[in-house]
């Protein structure tokens, strides 16, 4: 069986699943205490997460485990193939959505939240966020003209993209525009992505809070 160590990320691993219909388990991996999670340790040295481990496949980096999961196990409805012409938006748009947006978002949060006072205007949070903003900018443009990153269907890239977005709004450091309430609205009432809510149920996920569109 597939197993998904930790939330956080691995919420986005955790709709694909569910969005493929694939068994799996999701094992919560407590990031204050990884020190102590030897179990956790021998799948991801660095102590990160989410991870999957597929049999004696291990992966980590939640886009990397995306298209892994759509390559080994899933199915073409949820990716774009190479001689599509949306292809490239897809393939954009998956890696953007944490490359450009989630891993900026994620500094913010650190910068705003969890650094000391006197810290918490730093330049570099502050560029975080501009980083964020102009790429979040791609987004709506993308939305403009289609109801989904790749066109007119759902894929992962939606996934990505949203996930992204749900982590600005949840930590407070980001309020969605009427482009993107819609589209969070169209890919929240997804499902899967009901269903991968409540896996996550009991954990301490951030994925487990009311999304608030």
């Amino acid at each position: 069986m597939l197993t998904v160590y930790g939330e956080g990320r691995g919420f986005r691993v955790v709709w694909l699943l569910e969005e493929l219909g694939l068994a799996y388990r999701l094992r919560p991996v407590d990031l204050l205490a990884v020190e102590n999670d030897r179990d956790f340790l021998a799948i991801n040295p660095a102590g990160f997460i989410p991870a999957l481990q597929d049999g004696e496949t291990i992966m980590v980096e939640s886009i990397a485990i995306l298209e892994y999961l759509l390559a080994r196990h899933g199915s073409a409805s949820l990716a774009v193939a190479p001689d599509d012409p949306a292809f490239a938006s897809y393939l954009q748009f998956l890696h953007l959505g944490e490359a450009g947006l989630a891993g900026p978002m994620n500094a913010v949060f650190v910068g705003r939240e969890l650094a000391p006072e006197a810290e918490r205007d730093a330049r570099v949070t502050r560029w975080a966020f501009e980083t964020f903003e102009s790429r979040l900018g791609l987004v709506i443009r993308r939305l403009a003209d289609c109801p989904y990153l790749a066109g007119d269907r759902f894929t992962a890239a939606d996934i990505s993209v949203s996930y992204a977005l749900l982590l600005g709004l949840r930590t407070g450091n980001y309020v969605p525009g009427p482009t993107e309430r819609d589209y969070l609205a169209r890919t929240t009432a997804r499902p899967a992505y009901i269903r991968a809510m409540e896996s996550c149920k009991g954990t301490k996920a951030w994925a487990a809070r009311s999304p608030g569109l």
